[in-house]
């Protein structure tokens, strides 16, 4: 296991979220967290990244315990996350954009190899290189995040609602690109309110409720399960 959570409490201001959160991740893998409004998906993501300390329990990624470390600290270990809000510098042109993703590594040549790999993963970083980020689409924006959490080469990625606002065709480009960075070997943790689209890319499958584990398993035995299916989907899935 790559990521072990062990009885995790978390919350805001005195107000417990997870409550005694519990699961583990194999590397490689996709695992999707689905789940109610306030179940602490997006809790968990802050958590996994250090912008949110826990009360209570243990986080463990690749043998180290992750209690005390800084933000800075947990992407040198290999832990990014995308936001759900667009967090690219607008004025800026795509390439330098996606080089500041490379900004712990303080070697110009790794930045440089680093980003000839990434154009090759995602074409969008060459073509629109010299355009400012601004001029790109809502998809083309997720894109170039994606690209860009990729200059430290994490083990693992964290993608908080990443469809959000996309249109059909968008959404399709954005989970092949999911599928290629797992092709590659990233592992990654995904939080998304499209239940369906989200367990279908995913390897594992992973339903909250009320801050604990509520399901866990296949992403396929989740996806279709009748009582998932009636929670979330609005019905069995057929």
């Amino acid at each position: 296991m790559i990521l072990e959570c062990e009885h995790v409490v978390a919350g805001y201001d005195g107000s417990d979220i997870l409550k005694g959160l519990s699961f583990s991740l194999e590397k490689g893998t996709t695992t999707c967290i689905v789940g109610p409004n306030g179940a602490g998906k997006s809790t968990v993501l802050r958590v996994l990244s250090g912008l949110l300390k826990t009360r209570q329990g243990k986080v463990i990624f690749n043998g180290q315990s992750l209690a005390g470390r800084s933000t800075s600290q947990i992407l040198s270990l290999g832990i990014v996350q995308v936001p759900q809000e667009h967090s690219l510098f607008p004025e800026m042109t795509v390439k330098e954009n996606v080089r500041l993703g490379g900004y712990l590594l303080r070697d110009n040549a790794l930045v440089n190899k680093r980003l000839q790999e990434v154009e090759e993963l995602f074409p969008l970083v060459k073509e629109r290189a010299s355009e400012r980020a601004v001029n790109l689409s809502g998809g083309q924006r997720r894109l170039i995040e994606f690209a860009r959490a990729l200059m430290l080469d994490p083990t693992l990625i964290l993608l908080d609602e990443p469809s959000m606002g996309l249109d059909p065709k968008t959404l399709k480009q954005i989970f092949d690109s999911m599928k290629a960075m797992q092709e590659i070997g990233k592992t990654i943790l995904l939080v998304e309110q499209n239940v369906r689209a989200g367990l279908s890319v995913a390897t594992h499958g992973l339903v909250l409720e009320s801050g604990k584990v509520r399901m866990e398993g296949s992403a396929q035995d989740v996806l279709h399960n009748p009582e998932i299916g009636s929670l979330y989907l609005g019905g069995t899935v057929k």
